[in-house]
Parts: structure tokens; sequence; C-alpha cells
């Protein structure tokens, strides 16, 4: 029987052992995992080092069958960056959602890997079952990345597909897959609410992205609410008392302002995905929202719904106030209703975090922080919604 599903789905348990035995063979693969672990002293020698690494992946991965085994290996390297990159790890609200049921969590983007990772690692110390990761392909630059990503249930988003034609195919075929994990394999997935980051700190979701979701709909049987409703989807706020790259941010946004434009590098998201992965984070929060019904009716209609509550429930650390205080005033009223979760990096240490960036992108930097409360005030201030 053919499988539709087979140039992007994750790879399945029986395809774990070859996967596995190809990535130890790949020099590129070897000499990242050195970077990764050693620095720059992998770069030194990489003819001695690499055997020696090759050598540390098989003792790792001995035993490794199934996608499940693999998690448990990322699972330790998961473990070992939390505790050396954050100051406390915390999440909410997955009482609320059935054990279970598969939902769609379709969160904020505020980092291109560790987004879904912290969402796994929520779902996965309550006992639930992890997520089926929507990628990009524009971040598969090498296929070794690809091979990596699809062990750990990610699963392709062609974006580089050429012509209106062929794009619209990809999009189905995406939506039929989604759908068919939720529905029929009872996999959760996760989904960003827009393509691309939120570098400036503003979370909104794209309403292309819920046109996608929908064009799995069965017309003849489902409205589009029914369709949304059945998808379970439950919006996600993941906030980082720092972030790892917001200096990058600050780079990009000030070059788009100044000159309307912006290349990006080749290895750009790469080198973003290393900085996100090893950069100190203090605090992270995942929070899960509520399922949305039946009742929305149109693609912007869902994505308001999705805006609100992760603009709702997004926890806010005190570098969101400082950083809003720099921008507007240290006198600027704040309603008491705002809550700030405690932090770990203090004003003295914020500001010259911001202090040590070209004097250009600063503003650009605290904005990345001082949206969030941005967005809530607006919120409270449109809805009276506690926030």
């Amino acid at each position: 029987m053919s499988d539709p599903f087979s140039d992007i789905r994750p790879y399945r348990d029986n395809e774990v052992a070859a996967v596995l035995a190809r990535l130890l063979r790949d020099p590129e693969f070897v000499d990242a995992i050195a970077s990764l672990r050693l620095g720059r002293a992998a770069a030194l020698a990489p003819a001695l080092v690499r055997p020696l690494v090759r050598f540390l992946l098989r003792r790792e991965v001995r035993g490794v069958t199934d996608v499940y085994g693999m998690q448990m290996v990322i699972k330790h390297y998961m473990d070992r960056m939390i505790e050396s990159t954050t100051s406390g790890f915390s999440s909410s609200g997955l009482e609320r959602l059935d054990p279970g049921r598969a939902y769609l969590f379709m969160s904020n983007h505020r980092d291109i890997a560790m987004d879904p990772a912290f969402t796994n690692y929520a779902l996965h110390r309550e006992g639930r079952d992890t997520v089926r990761i929507a990628i990009g392909d524009n971040l598969l630059t090498k296929p070794w990345v690809s091979d990596l990503m699809r062990l750990n249930k990610s699963f392709i988003v062609k974006r580089s597909v050429n012509g209106p034609r062929e794009l619209l195919a990809a999009s189905k075929n995406l939506s039929a897959y989604i759908r068919h994990s939720l529905l029929e394999e009872n996999a959760p997935v996760w989904i960003a609410q827009r393509e691309g980051r939120a570098k400036d700190g503003l979370d909104r979701t794209e309403p292309a992205v819920i046109k996608m979701l929908a064009m799995s709909r069965d017309k003849g049987k489902q409205s589009f609410g029914e369709h949304i409703g059945s998808l379970g989807i439950v919006p996600v706020a993941i906030s980082y008392e720092l972030d790892p790259c917001d200096g990058l941010k600050a780079r990009e946004l000030h070059e788009r302002a100044s000159t309307g434009h912006y290349e990006k590098g080749e290895q750009e998201d790469v080198a973003s995905i290393g900085q996100g992965i090893t950069g100190g984070k203090a605090r992270v929060h995942v929070s899960f929202g509520q399922p949305l019904g039946s009742d929305l009716e149109t693609p912007d209609e869902v994505a308001a719904e999705v805006d609100r509550q992760v603009i709702r429930e997004y926890c806010l650390h005190p570098t969101n106030l400082y950083a809003y205080r720099l921008l507007h005033g240290e006198d600027v009223a704040i309603p008491d209703t705002l809550n700030f979760e405690p932090g770990d990096c203090s004003r003295e240490q914020f500001e010259a975090r911001i202090a040590a960036l070209p004097e250009a992108h600063r503003p650009y930097a605290l904005s990345t922080y001082a949206n969030a409360v941005v967005s809530k005030l607006r919120l409270l201030e449109d809805a009276g919604t506690p926030c």
C-alpha cells in the first residue's frame, strides 16, 4: 500500500536503525556533535576527534531500536541543557486537557528548536505523548539535519517548492497529514502560529496557517467550525526570561528598518538553532490554553482566538517589565492585574546585557521583551481580561 506522506512524515520504528547507521557514517553530523560538545577544540584536530565522537555516539544509541528509544537519548541532552542554560522550567494548563486525546498544539514562536522541545518536555513530564513537530524545509539544509529531525518525530513543511500549483499540492498534503495524525493515529502535533519567529516580540497568528489546516475539511460533511473543533487546537504560550537570540534578532530588525530588507546568511538559521540551545535562558515557562470550539467560522476568527489565548497565557518575567520601563519611562503605570513571575535576572544584569549590544540595536532588543507587556495591556484594555 502506497504511503502518501512518505516524503514528509517522521521516521517509523522500523526505520530507526538504518537512519542511525547512516548518521554515524556522516562526517558532517559527527563534526557537528563534536563542535557542540567540545567547542573550538573540535576544530583543532578533527581527524583525531571524529573517531572518539563516533565511538561515544555509538555507545549512546546502542540498543535504540525505535522512536521512543531515540527520544529518551534526546531527553538526556534536554535534561543537561535545562540544567546548564536555565534557572528553572515550569508549565501550566495541562490539567485542563484530556490525557487520552491528541491535540494540535499551536504555539507562539520565539525559538526555532526550543519552542517544540520545551513543549515536549512539559508533556513528557506529565506522562503525555510527545508531539509530531512541523518544521520548514528551509531549515533542513543538510541531509543529516533532516534525518535527525525526522527521528525526533518532526515532519516537513515544504516551503521551497516552485510554482503555485506545487505549493497548493504540498499544502493540501500537509493538511491531510496533520488531520491523519490527529484523528486517525491519535498522535498530537505541534505547529507554530506563524512562519518565522516573532522577532519583535509580538505573537500573532497568520490566518494562512489556519487556511492550510482547513484544506483537509470534508466540505460535504463538515462546516469550517466543525472541522476546526475536530482538530482540537490548543494555543500554547512559551516565554523565556532571557532570549539567547535577542542580539541576533535586534540586528535583523535594525537592518530591515534601516535598509528595507535583510539578507540572511547561508547557515544563519543553523547558528540561531545552536545559540538557542546553548545560550542562557534564565526561567522558562510553557502555558497550555483551552481547546478551540466549533463556533469559530473563519480563519481570521480562529487566528484572533489563538492570539487572545497566547497573550492571556503568556508568562511575564521581570525582564519584560525592565524593558517596558526602559522604553516607555520609569513612571509609566502598570495595572495591578498584570502579573509578573519571580525572575532570576536582576535589573542591573539586564541593563548590562542590553548595553553590550551596538547602540542602534538596543531599542529593537528591548522591544523583543517589552512587546509582551504591550500585548497584555491591549488585551486588558480591549476585553478587561485579567492577565
